[in-house]
């Protein structure tokens, strides 16, 4: 089972990209293999409705790594009550191709409260290219004091959510993927 996680932030050592390796790391513990794409790593350009971007090789490397994935974690920061733009533009170059069937699950971090605005959109989204969403999502509000300085969530309830998620990820893409 191949796992491709996807980090929607541009920020060195975001909240994003920690809650990301740890649900990977989760993930990986229960038999999957997980690739990470960091999009702060990749040259993408602003999605023009094309299909081919030549002057942009990432764009396939992108297109390719995601269609050859079972499955699918995406990791966002919340910007004013909805998904980065990193991440859309990244979802907005792929087509049904590529995203179709992908079992996924989704994390949202915030600054602030806790809510659900990003992975309600980010859900959005993936239902309308025929992605399968686990019911399972973490949204990690106040993320400057949720992880420690190892990278690990402070608080117990989210930790356990975390290898929730994980385990749901994992279970559904057996079901849904072989």
């Amino acid at each position: 089972m191949k796992i491709v996680g996807i980090i929607g932030s541009l920020r060195q050592g975001s909240y994003s990209e920690m809650a990301l390796r740890l649900a990977a790391s989760k993930v990986e513990a229960l038999g999957a293999s997980v690739e990470i794409l960091d999009l702060k790593q990749m040259q993408l350009p602003f999605c023009n409705g094309g299909d081919e971007y030549p002057d942009y090789p990432d764009v396939e490397i992108l297109k390719a790594k995601v269609k050859e994935a079972d499955g699918l974690i995406l990791a966002t920061p919340e910007y004013h009550g909805s998904v980065s733009g990193v991440m859309k533009n990244a979802l907005d170059l792929m087509s049904f191709e590529h995203l179709s069937g992908k079992v996924t699950g989704m994390i949202s971090v915030l600054g602030g409260q806790s809510n659900s605005n990003a992975l309600n959109e980010l859900r959005i989204i993936m239902r309308w290219v025929h992605a399968w969403v686990i019911p399972e999502q973490i949204a990690i509000g106040q993320a400057w004091k949720a992880f420690d300085k190892a990278g690990k969530l402070t608080d117990e309830k989210l930790a356990e959510r975390v290898d929730a998620f994980a385990l749901s990820l994992v279970e559904n893409t057996k079901k849904l993927r072989f």
